[in-house]
């Protein structure tokens, strides 16, 4: 769920793709990469992510990225709002450049609000958070430390993605919210009786259902979550933040069976360990099959827009250099 700090390969491996085109430069840095061959080089923009067997993003149900094709061999271009020289996005703006007009940009509608807590020393242009303002804007809110909310008064209804001791998977939500609801299963004003539910007349079998429902969805209801919050630093900064008061009481969830495809996995930790923009998707298709009961069919894919994109170019450039 938090984006990790370059290993020296993958630094290396990132920084050769960025060298193959101006445009991919996220940063403002410069360097070089090592020789590369011309011919691999021609190809490069042949291959797609179907070229490797390996890929898992290749499934995806995406919009179509030619407008970040056409960007990438544009160059960098200016941010709209603060005329910086960005590539694809502006990075402190939270808006497409120039040359990637907002309408080819696919917008995801969210089933609940996301807060994005950013550790004030996370490099811009190296977070996968900005993603998923860009592409979720009317659900996603990024804060950076300290300047963050009050969550106390509706911890009932929110909850924090942090792996720990504590932390519980996305199908027992429900049930661990249960225990900040400050209503109790009955009280409420649908057709539920008023007395308590244990001392309920002898009912039909039909009249039992009718209330195991009416109960199960003011269960449902008293305990439905309304928002998540994701926290965006390396892990070394992360104590700082998950220890802040503001945060503690809130119910914890691990996603713990998905593996990371982020370039920048940081050496030693488990690939169960997600950059931002990964944790945000895989939860919201947890939280769609798990809490919402539905079929997945691709809602939320285009959350990995400029990821997926991005990861095709590096593992491209991975296989030209011999690397794969």
């Amino acid at each position: 769920m938090l984006d990790f700090y370059l290993t020296a390969t993958t630094y290396c491996l990132f920084q050769l793709t960025m060298s193959l085109n101006s445009s991919l430069l996220l940063n403002e840095e410069n360097s070089q990469g090592p020789k590369r061959n011309p011919e691999c080089l021609e190809g490069l923009e042949l291959q797609t992510p179907s070229s490797f067997q390996d890929n898992p993003l290749q499934q995806l149900q995406l919009a179509s990225q030619e407008v970040l094709e056409k960007a990438k061999k544009s160059g960098r271009s200016k941010c709209p709002r603060c005329n910086s020289s960005r590539m694809f996005y502006c990075y402190t703006c939270f808006v497409p450049v120039e040359t990637v007009p907002t309408k080819e940009i696919p917008t995801v509608k969210l089933p609940l609000k996301i807060d994005i807590i950013k550790h004030p020393n996370e490099t811009d242009g190296k977070s996968t958070a900005v993603h998923a303002k860009l592409l979720a804007p009317d659900d996603v809110t990024i804060y950076k430390y300290p300047c963050i909310p009050e969550y106390e008064e509706k911890r009932h209804e929110i909850a924090l993605i942090f792996p720990g001791p504590d932390s519980v998977s996305v199908k027992d939500i429900a049930f661990h919210l249960q225990k900040y609801t400050k209503k109790s299963v009955c009280d409420n004003d649908n057709d539920c009786s008023g007395e308590p539910c244990l001392k309920q007349a002898k009912i039909e079998p039909k009249e039992e259902k009718n209330l195991n429902e009416c109960i199960s969805s003011n269960r449902s209801e008293g305990t439905r979550l309304k928002k998540i919050i994701f926290i965006d630093s390396t892990w070394n900064q992360t104590n700082k933040i998950i220890t802040d008061e503001r945060l503690q009481g809130l119910l914890q969830i691990e996603l713990k069976t998905r593996k990371t495809c982020f370039w920048r996995h940081q050496k030693g930790k488990p690939d169960t360990y997600l950059s931002t923009i990964e944790a945000i998707y895989y939860f919201l298709v947890d939280y769609h099959q798990e809490i919402l009961k539905e079929n997945y069919k691709g809602q939320y894919d285009n959350l990995l827009f400029f990821f997926s994109f991005m990861y095709t170019l590096i593992k491209n450039a991975k296989c030209c250099a011999g690397k794969e």
